[in-house]
This record gives structure tokens, sequence and C-alpha cells, in this order.
């Protein structure tokens, strides 16, 4: 994953919760990192993902089709 220069990775980690969310949203709303985003963890964490609503809506419709 691409190093972003707002945040402080190695504190975030500190909360792996937090962190798995931080990756997806920077994944889905940015395009950082170069892994394929885990299905299982965005079901577990979909209710509390800040994303565009346009990408929501089109991860929607792949998820829950």
């Amino acid at each position: 994953m691409n190093k972003h220069w707002s945040v402080d990775e190695k504190e975030l980690a500190k909360n792996p919760e937090a962190y798995a969310i931080w990756k997806l949203e920077q994944r889905i709303n940015w395009g950082i990192g170069e892994r394929i985003m885990s299905k299982i963890d965005l079901l577990k964490f979909w209710d509390r993902l800040d994303i565009d609503p346009w990408k929501r809506k089109a991860l929607d419709l792949a998820l829950f089709p």
C-alpha cells in the first residue's frame, strides 16, 4: 500500500478494525493500494465505510446482486 501523507499508519494499526476500514476506504475512494479487496472485509464493514455514494452503489450491485 502506498504511504498516505496525512495518516500515521503505525498508530492507526494499533486498532486493527479502524485500520482495516481505513485501508478499504483508501482503496475504494482513491485507488490507493495494489492488493485486491477482500469481499469478506467489505461485507463485514459495509455499514461503517465512508465512501463515495456512486462507488457505494456500484459495489452494492456487485456484492448484493
